[in-house]
């Protein structure tokens, strides 16, 4: 028997054995339906457009449920035009009014074949479910639509009556967006974004604001994330590198339109410190135009330069205060010889590119200037006010984890650090050594720790810096690799030094047993499980595969980021379980101008069809059900009186 007080708690919510027998009886039956659809994105970095284009047109199933529904009574071109209008109903309808389209006729046979799709896509849900779903202004027409009896004859009319209602009344455009919405919502039951929704692509922001409008999203924290994250938390070389990236991939409008970040301050420090330095090797990648805050290249690499050689100097401060992060080797400002133009790297000289260093004293090459100082200041009271940000930022709090189980996979960004021979990677904790599930647990302890705690908490400044190091540190298992060489890259031309090494774990997950093994670690049976990684970009065009470790691992970064599509010669995956099959929709570059639906294959059939009993909720609603029984066998012994429904 349960607590009696918890049940008379419930008793409030389901007041008569009539109230908590009927949903008992609704949640049996949901339980009783097959599982709704997921959704899996990775590695957005900023493109909005091409991942806004992918969630509306549900990465082409939209498109496939069209063509299931009509492919054989109306042709091609037809079926793309209704894909077009239920993606975008605002603009597609003003086409077709503007050529002269938009008939009595169209009007009609468009709310039939919308009518049609939507009922298909809702088939496995709930009536009460979709109904919640609608538009509350359109609700009962819908309702209707969807639930015609086409065998009677009297219902038929009454379905004709409804659409020419609709018609008569000039509420059809209303009518249209209200109903393609509907569809689209229906498609997409979970959304899983594994990760780096930030940097490269042009507005991060507006994805931000797509995502938190979704009914049911969570997010999977990638390297890019955890960046911005410590930047929000006031980590200066946090903010250093999200200005840093940002400016060298040419996104001023996402820093300034989207999260209003004074960047004055650092265009006038920059102008004037590099006056007479063309900063060559730190012009930006050109990838998008501006369209609200355009900066001339020349500024632009003045400002790149200033906030990168400022990122050195603070992140050597955070390496020289924490000898923990093994991370000495790092500090090359300190390794350069400033009167002979070399650095010392891995025991190597090499000739510096660039040796225009105005703000750096050879005798304390990591102290900032009292300019920098002052800069600095400002540009991290822009980010803790920036209200969207902060927004933003806690929405990946609320709705975000560094990994997550759910409906028999692990969803993780980067990796599980392990050794060559397999073994977890370590770090140590106040004298407690952590490695695998244990080590994610603690490590999310301390990214929670340096945003949600005041400042002044005990362990806070700490883990402000492990912030830091998530981004680039050895152990980190969001960045994956031994060593970030961003000194290199810019100031050292031999390519061999720039290289950077994966974590063994990228090699070793190709096997099987190994993702078994990760799988287990982290309580999940592992034939019946998966792993959903991202970061990595998978290089179709090299003949990498993104289905790895004999089936078990899907790694779904395949560059939706413009910046790696010339690597990847593909724009990114999206992994999609319903209850039927596992399935990858290979993307294609995303151009506004031409039909780019996903190529869409099933990589894994279900043994049984996969209902709503099997996943999590219905783990839940079993749950709810045993309470609601137990509730029900309360008021028949009269432990409980019943109150009016």
């Amino acid at each position: 028997m349960r607590d009696l007080a918890y049940l008379k708690l419930l008793a409030r919510q389901y007041p008569s054995i009539k109230a908590a027998s009927s949903e008992i009886i609704n949640l049996t039956a949901i339980c009783g339906l097959p599982k709704g659809t997921e959704y899996f994105f990775s590695d957005l970095h900023g493109e909005y457009e091409a991942f806004i284009h992918l969630l509306r047109s549900a990465s082409g199933i939209i498109r496939e449920k069209i063509r299931e529904t009509f492919g054989y009574v109306i042709p091609e071109e037809e079926q793309v035009e209704l894909a077009n209008l239920i993606y975008y109903p605002d603009r597609s309808l003003a086409r077709l009014i503007h050529d002269g389209k938009y008939t009595e006729n169209w009007q009609r046979i468009t709310i039939y074949r919308l009518v049609q799709i939507c009922k298909e896509i809702g088939s496995k849900y709930t009536r009460s479910k979709v109904r919640k779903k609608m538009p509350a202004e359109f609700a009962y027409i819908i309702d209707e639509l969807l639930h015609v009896n086409y065998n009677d004859e009297d219902k038929r009319v009454y379905y004709d009556e409804i659409i020419r209602s609709i018609i008569d009344t000039g509420i059809t455009d209303k009518f249209i967006v209200a109903i393609s919405e509907l569809i689209r919502d229906l498609t997409i039951d979970n959304l899983h974004i594994i990760g780096d929704i930030f940097d490269r692509g042009p507005r991060a922001d507006i994805i931000m604001d797509e995502l938190m409008q979704f009914h049911d999203v969570d997010v999977q924290w990638g390297n890019h994330d955890i960046s911005w994250m410590g930047a929000a938390a006031g980590n200066v070389a946090c903010i250093c590198n999200v200005l840093r990236i940002a400016i060298s991939y040419n996104s001023f409008d996402v820093l300034e339109d989207g999260y209003g970040i004074n960047l004055r301050p650092l265009s006038m420090f920059a102008a004037r410190v590099y006056r007479e330095d063309p900063c060559t090797l730190f012009s930006p990648k050109i990838l998008d135009e501006n369209i609200y805050d355009a900066v001339d290249p020349g500024l632009a690499a003045k400002m790149h330069k200033a906030i990168a050689i400022m990122q050195l100097k603070v992140e050597g401060q955070i390496i020289r205060r924490h000898p923990e992060y093994e991370m000495d080797d790092r500090v090359l400002l300190e390794a350069v010889d400033y009167g002979r133009g070399v650095v010392t790297v891995d025991g190597k000289e090499y000739p510096m590119l660039d040796m225009s260093f105005p703000t750096i004293d050879p005798n304390d090459p990591l102290k900032l200037s009292k300019d920098e100082e002052e800069l600095l200041y400002t540009l991290r009271l822009s980010f803790r006010h920036s209200e969207l940000l902060q927004r933003h930022i806690r929405f990946l709090y609320t709705h975000g984890a560094l990994y997550k189980c759910y409906n028999g996979n692990l969803l993780y960004h980067g990796c599980i650090p392990m050794r060559a021979d397999g073994s977890f990677v370590e770090i140590d904790f106040d004298g407690e050594k952590l490695g695998g599930r244990a080590l994610m647990d603690r490590i999310s302890e301390e990214i929670r720790m340096a945003y949600l705690q005041p400042d002044g908490t005990p362990g806070k400044d700490r883990a402000l810096d492990f912030m830091w190091y998530l981004w680039c540190g050895a152990k980190s298992p969001v960045f994956g690799k031994d060593k970030m060489r961003t000194f290199e890259h810019y100031f050292i031309e031999d390519q061999s030094v720039r290289k950077e090494h994966l974590n063994p774990y990228y090699q070793l997950c190709q096997k099987e047993e190994v993702c078994c093994r990760i799988l287990r670690e982290f309580g999940l049976k592992p034939e019946d499980s998966h792993i959903i990684n991202g970061h990595v970009p998978v290089k179709i065009k090299d003949g990498e595969t993104p289905v790895k470790g004999g089936g078990r691992l899907f790694v779904i970064d395949g560059g939706l980021s413009k910046a790696y599509q010339k690597h990847t010669g593909i724009a990114g995956y999206t992994l999609i379980y319903n209850s039927r099959h596992l399935a990858l929709a290979e993307h294609k570059p995303f151009d506004p101008n031409r039909e780019s639906t996903p190529r869409v294959a099933i990589v894994e059939k279900m043994k049984n069809r996969v209902m709503v009993a099997d996943t999590d909720k219905g783990r839940e609603l079993q749950e709810q059900i045993t309470d609601l029984r137990e509730l029900v066998d309360a008021f028949r012994r009269g432990e409980i009186k019943e109150t009016a429904d």
